[in-house]
C-alpha cells in the first residue's frame, strides 16, 4: 500500500476531529466562557502565572507533552503491524487524547489552576488523592531519568547532534528576552528563531562535539546525564517566559517544519509500506496485541503525562478560557501527527521487507533509531539531501523534544514536592530550591542508584510506565467526568475512554505480572503488583464517585 494514502486519511480524520468534534466539546460539553478570569491573570506573578499568547502556550504546550514518547511508542509497536499502530493513534487522538488534553486544562483552570492530582482531593476524595500523587509522582521519576537516557545516548551516538540540541538553548533564551521585552513582533521573531534553529542543524554535522567514552572514572554517557540534569534544575527554577515557553515555542515550529519536510519528501518519494499490515510472523517472545498496543503507544494516543503537563504548567498561563480548545486539543493533534510521520518512517523507510525484519527481530526493537533511519532514508532519496544531515535533522527534532519534556517534567515533580509540602504542613518543602533539588535528587538516585556507574537506572523500571502512565490519563478521566456529572452535562464523552483506559490498563499490568514472574523480575514484579492494586483501587473510586455526585446531582432536583 502507499503510504501517501495512509498520510491522508490520517490527517483528513485528524482535521475533522479539531474542526468539528472539539468544536461540540467545546461548546457543549466544558462550555468555554471567554469572560471567565484565569489563573494566570489572578495570580499573575511573572513566574509560573503568566497570561501567554495562545500560539506561544501552544508551543509550550505540544513540545512538553511531545517528547521522545509519541516517537518511540508507534515506532514498537508497528512490529504488530502498521494497521493497528495506525487507527489506535488517529482514532485515539481525536476522541481520547484530545478530550482529556482539553479537558485537563478546563477543569484545572475553573480550580485556580490546580495540578490534577490535587483537584482530585477536591472532586473525589482524599483517598484517590493519595493513590493518584503515588501515580504520578512514578510517571515524572520514569519520564525524568528516562529521557535523560534517550538525550545522552543520542547525543553519544550522533555528535552532529551537540551543537543543535545545546545551541537551541541559546536562541531559546534570545527569543524569550525579544518576545517579552517586545523588541520584534512574533512573527518576526519566529521566523528568526527557526532559522537559527536550522543553521544550526546544518553546521552540527561540520562541527561534532564527541563526549570522551571516560571522564573522571565515570562514562561519557553518565556525564551527558549528569550535565542533563543541572541544566533541568536551572530550567526549572527560571520563569517560564525566559527559558521554558520560547524554547517550547521555536522546537514546535521546527517540528512543524520538520514533518512537513518529511511529509513532502513522502509525498515525492511516494514509497510503500513495506511492513504487513497485520504482522502475523512476530518475533518469539512479542507478547499480545491486545492489550499491549493500548500502553505501548500511549503519546500519540492519549497519555496521562499530558494532564500533568495542563494542570501543572499550561493551566498557569492560559490567557483566555476559550485558548484551551487551541492549545489542548490541537496540541494532542499535534502529537498525533508525530505519531503518525513515526508510523510511517518506521514501516516505509526501508528498502525491502527483510531490511524491516531485521530492524525488528524482538520485540521493544525499533524505536527513535527506526524513525531516525526510516526517517532519513524517505528525505534523503525523496529531498536528496545528504543522509547524514537528514539524519541530524531527525536526531535533533527526537533530542529537542525528551529535552523540552524533561524540563517541564522536573518543573512538574518539583510541584508534587511543594504540594505534599502543602497537603502535609511542611514549609520547607515549600521552597522551590529545595523542591527541585528533592526532585533531581529523587531521579539520580534512581538512575544511578538503580543502574549503577552509567545512569540507566531509569530503564529499568521504564516496563511499567505503559501501564502506569495509562492508570493516570484514566485518573485523569475521572475528575474531568465527575466535574461534569456536578454540573449536569454529558458525561460519556469522557466516561466511555475513562472504562476501555481501565480494562485495558488492568490486562495489561496482569500480562506483564506473568512476564516478570516468569522472568524471575522481583523488582519489576512487586512495582507491577502496587500500579495493580492502584488500578483497581481507581476503578473502585470511579464508581463510588460517580455514584455518589449522581446521587447528589438527583437530590438537587425538584
Amino acid at each position: 500500500m502507499s503510504a501517501i494514502f495512509l498520510l491522508v486519511v490520517g490527517l483528513g480524520a485528524m482535521a475533522l476531529g479539531y474542526f468539528i468534534y472539539s468544536k461540540f466539546v467545546a461548546q457543549k460539553i466544558y462550555q468555554l466562557d471567554p469572560d471567565f478570569k484565569t489563573p494566570a491573570h489572578e495570580f499573575e506573578d511573572g513566574v509560573d502565572y503568566v497570561p501567554t499568547n495562545r500560539f506561544v502556550l501552544w508551543g509550550h504546550h505540544f513540545t512538553s507533552v511531545a517528547g521522545a514518547a509519541p516517537i518511540v511508542g508507534p515506532a514498537i509497536a508497528v512490529i504488530w503491524g502498521w494497521a493497528p499502530a495506525f487507527m489506535w493513534v488517529v482514532f485515539g487522538t481525536i476522541f481520547f487524547a484530545g478530550i482529556h488534553d482539553f479537558g485537563a486544562i478546563w477543569a484545572s483552570v475553573r480550580n485556580k489552576a490546580k495540578s490534577v492530582g490535587a483537584l482530585t482531593g477536591d472532586v473525589v476524595g482524599k483517598r484517590a488523592r493519595s493513590i493518584f500523587m503515588i501515580v504520578i509522582f512514578l510517571v515524572l521519576l520514569m519520564v525524568n531519568a528516562v529521557f535523560a537516557v534517550v538525550i545522552a545516548g543520542l547525543m553519544m551516538n550522533f555528535s552532529s547532534a551537540v551543537v543543535p540540541v545545546w545551541g537551541a538553548i541559546l536562541v531559546a533564551l534570545i527569543v524569550g528576552q525579544l518576545i517579552y521585552r517586545r523588541v520584534m513582533s512574533l512573527p518576526v521573531v519566529s521566523v528568526l528563531g527557526v532559522i537559527a534553529l536550522y543553521a544550526l542543524i546544518f553546521i552540527g554535522p561540520s562541527v561534532p562535539i564527541q563526549m570522551p567514552s571516560e571522564v573522571a572514572g565515570m562514562s561519557g554517557n553518565a556525564v551527558w546525564i549528569l550535565i542533563l540534569f543541572a541544566y533541568a534544575a536551572i530550567a526549572s527554577l527560571l520563569p517560564v517566559w525566559m527559558l521554558l515557553q520560547p524554547r517550547d515555542y521555536i522546537n514546535g515550529l521546527q517540528l512543524f517544519i520538520g514533518l512537513l519536510v518529511l511529509y513532502g519528501a513522502l509525498v515525492l518519494l511516494n514509497p510503500t509500506l513495506v511492513a504487513p499490515a497485520f504482522n502475523s510472523d512476530v518475533p518469539a517472545g512479542t507478547p499480545s496485541l491486545i492489550p499491549l498496543l493500548f500502553v505501548t503507544i500511549a503519546c500519540g494516543a492519549i497519555s496521562g503525562f499530558h494532564g500533568l503537563v495542563s494542570s501543572g504548567t499550561t493551566s498557569k498561563q492560559l490567557n483566555k478560557e476559550t485558548d484551551a480548545r487551541f492549545v489542548g486539543y490541537f496540541g494532542a493533534v499535534g502529537e498525533g501527527m508525530l505519531a503518525l510521520a513515526a508510523i510511517l518512517a518506521a514501516t516505509a523507510g526501508f528498502a525491502t521487507l527483510g531490511d524491516w525484519q531485521a530492524m525488528y527481530s524482538a520485540f521493544g526493537q525499533g524505536g527513535v533509531n527506526a524513525f531516525v533511519e526510516g526517517g532519513a532514508y524517505i528525505i534523503h532519496n525523496g529531498l536528496g539531501l545528504p543522509e547524514v544531515t537528514a539524519a541530524t535533522l531527525l536526531t535533533v527534532m527526537a533530542a529537542l523534544f525528551a529535552g523540552t519534556t524533561m524540563d517541564t517534567g522536573l518543573r512538574l515533580q518539583r510541584y508534587i514536592f511543594q504540594e505534599w509540602g502543602d497537603i502535609y504542613q511542611q514549609p520547607w518543602m515549600k521552597k522551590p530550591a529545595i523542591a527541585t533539588g528533592l526532585a533531581v535528587g529523587s531521579c539520580l538516585l534512581l538512575a544511578f542508584g538503580a543502574g549503577g556507574a552509567d545512569g540507566s537506572g531509569g530503564l529499568i523500571i521504564w516496563p511499567l510506565f505503559g501501564t502506569t502512565n495509562q492508570l493516570l490519563a484514566g485518573l485523569t478521566l475521572l475528575v474531568i467526568t465527575v466535574m461534569l456529572v456536578r454540573l449536569k452535562r454529558p458525561m460519556w464523552y469522557t466516561l466511555a475512554p475513562l472504562c476501555f483506559l481501565l480494562v485495558m490498563t488492568i490486562l495489561a499490568l496482569l500480562l506483564q505480572l506473568r512476564t516478570f514472574w516468569n522472568q524471575g523480575n522481583m523488582f519489576l514484579l512487586v512495582l507491577d503488583i502496587v500500579v495493580l492494586i492502584a488500578a483497581i483501587m481507581v476503578a473502585m473510586e470511579c464508581a463510588a464517585a460517580l455514584k455518589r455526585s449522581r446521587s447528589e446531582v438527583a437530590e438537587q432536583q425538584p
